[in-house]
This record gives C-alpha cells, sequence and structure tokens, in this order.
C-alpha cells in the first residue's frame, strides 16, 4: 500500500523503463517503479487520461511497457472521480448545435492530467452513436469557461456550423451575460472596464498592460448590494481569458471566492466554494437558419445559496 505521506502531489512524474521492468502492465509497472504509486491509484490515474507512455495518451491498465519507454504522469489537483454531464443539463441540441449548462467544477477541455470527465469527453459520450461503427462525434469549441465557472456554454456539432458560429465569437456577434458576486460596491450603478490584456507567465494571471495586450470590454451593471458584497450583471463585448475576473479585481472589486485574483475566501463566516461566476445568458443567431437563438441558466445550488445567505445575514439594501 501507498504510504500517505507519499502520496503524490500535483505535478508531472517522469520516468524511463529499464530493462528489469520491461513486459509489465502499465498500472504494475507505476506501481513498480515509484512508492508514491499503488496499483489502485495507478489504475485511476490511467483511467482519466493522466498518464502517457511515449508521447501518448494511454487509456489501458493492460498496456506493456518495453525498455526505453517514456512514462509521463500528470496530476492536477481534482479529486480523481471524474465528473458527469446529465442529460438534464443540455439545454437545446439539434444537427448542427448543442448548448449546455456547464456544472463548477468541469474543466472544459482535456489537459495533460485528464481527458474523463472534462465536458469535451462528456459531449463525446452523449453525441455518439454505437449503430455508427467508427463515427466521432465533430465538437466546436469556440467558448471556454473556467473550471469554477458555471452556466451556459454553446458547442457546435456539424461541420457546416463550425466556421459561422466561430466567426460569430470572434467578430462579437454573439451576447454574453454573467452573474457575478464581487466583493465591494462599485462606484457607478453602470460602467465599463476597457484595457488590453495579456498572460502574465510567471503567475499564469491575466493582467491589464500598456501595450501588447489583446483587447478587452467588460460591461457591468448593478444589481444588488449587501454590506459590502455586490451582485452584478456583466456583458462582455469581447472574450479574453479570465477578462471578467482581471476587470473586477484590478478595479478593486474581486469575485468571491477567487483566491487567485485576490477574492476573499470568506463572508461573515461563510466559506466560498469556489469563484462566484456565472454565465446566465447567450443570444445569437443559428448559424444555418438564422433564427435568433436566447438561452438562460438559472443560478445553480451553490451560488443562489451563498447569495441567500449573505441576503440574510448581511444588512441587504436594494438599489
Amino acid at each position: 500500500m501507498t504510504d500517505p505521506d507519499k502520496s503524490p502531489g500535483p505535478g508531472a512524474y517522469r520516468f524511463t523503463v529499464t530493462g528489469r521492468f520491461a513486459g509489465l502492465h502499465l498500472d504494475q509497472y507505476l506501481a513498480a517503479c515509484s512508492d508514491k504509486f499503488s496499483r489502485n491509484l495507478a489504475k485511476r490515474l490511467i483511467d482519466i487520461g493522466g498518464v502517457h507512455l511515449s508521447g501518448r495518451r494511454m487509456r489501458c491498465c493492460s498496456q506493456p511497457v518495453s525498455a526505453g519507454d517514456n512514462v509521463e504522469v500528470f496530476i492536477d489537483n481534482q479529486p480523481l472521480e471524474p465528473m458527469k454531464l446529465d442529460k438534464k443539463q443540455i439545454l437545446y441540441r439539434d444537427q448542427d448545435l448543442i448548448v449546455i449548462d456547464k456544472p463548477s467544477g468541469m474543466v472544459t477541455q482535456p489537459s495533460p492530467s485528464r481527458y474523463k470527465g472534462t465536458v469535451y469527453a462528456e459531449l463525446q459520450n452523449l453525441l455518439s452513436e454505437p449503430k455508427r461503427k467508427g463515427y466521432s462525434p465533430s465538437i466546436g469549441m469556440m467558448q471556454r469557461l473556467d473550471r469554477d465557472t458555471s452556466g451556459v456554454m454553446v458547442f457546435s456539432i456539424h461541420q457546416r456550423a463550425h466556421r459561422s458560429m466561430t466567426e460569430a465569437f470572434r467578430g462579437r456577434d454573439i451576447d454574453k451575460v454573467y452573474l457575478a458576486l464581487v466583493a465591494g460596491r462599485p462606484s457607478a450603478e453602470k460602467g465599463k472596464f476597457s484595457s488590453l490584456l495579456a498572460r502574465r507567465r510567471s503567475t499564469n494571471l491575466t493582467v491589464s498592460v500598456a501595450r501588447g495586450g489583446k483587447p478587452a470590454e467588460t460591461c457591468y451593471r448593478l444589481l444588488q448590494t449587501m454590506a459590502q458584497v455586490s451582485l452584478v450583471e456583466v456583458k462582455l463585448i469581447t472574450g479574453r481569458s479570465h477578462q471578467i475576473r482581471a476587470h473586477f479585481s484590478e478595479a478593486g472589486l474581486p469575485l468571491l471566492g477567487d483566491i487567485a485574483y485576490g477574492g476573499p475566501q470568506m463572508v461573515n463566516h461563510l466559506k466560498i466554494p469556489r469563484q462566484m461566476l456565472h454565465s446566465h445568458k447567450l443570444s445569437f443567431d443559428h448559424p444555418v437558419t438564422g433564427s435568433k437563438m436566447v438561452f438562460t441558466a438559472s443560478l445553480p445550488n451553490d451560488f443562489s445559496s451563498v447569495l441567500q445567505y449573505i441576503h440574510d445575514s448581511l444588512n441587504s439594501i436594494d438599489t
């Protein structure tokens, strides 16, 4: 059994198979080559897609290893139990599009540390057609939500829709409205943040820069203020990575629970479970028919519970 004190933490672990281990199954090899991995842990890591053999993601525990093979194990800081996308979370589907209500905690696209349990993998499962041998769903990912952000997402699922949807997102033809709980109160009931945003390599955070970044515009409207917490409606004019989180943090209004951008973890003795950001509404023209499409996602339980607690426990003032 693996010693809990020696269990591997988040990171990348790399090994080169020597002759004495040649022929072992992949899970056997990991358990044999390092005391950090039990065979059970190795099986779970392989199952979610966190183990790569000579540059290829492996999903089969019984894959034999050979001398000279390079084995890489990627571990993130999330639970090994993969999340599921329930059919109830599908808001709309036709031959060209699928719209979902993404749960918080689910990663949008595969990473070296996991494939199973991502939005992309779950859509592959939901859209698969067992009767069509060799069929692989075509999924266009124009939009990405951070792992802890919940709410509406749209994907094209037919080649004829991919280009139009990509151009719609790139050309700002899609209305994206979010709800956020922020620490503090905006100085005005309506406003706009405009800056050049760039990813800082040293911290992997998005920041405003004087030059070299991409233009970003974020509009907001104050919906309610409760002591030192505000509920705001946010409309994205552009769609840069971490745009809402960065703009509100730089304005002195970090999102509740957004530790990376300075958001508080506690509010009046309540621990905030994640960054309080929800993709509430998407509006766009259908890429094939041209019909106006509007989709909304209600606040999930964790968000609405925090909102209700703050409303009940603090001096609430409607605006």
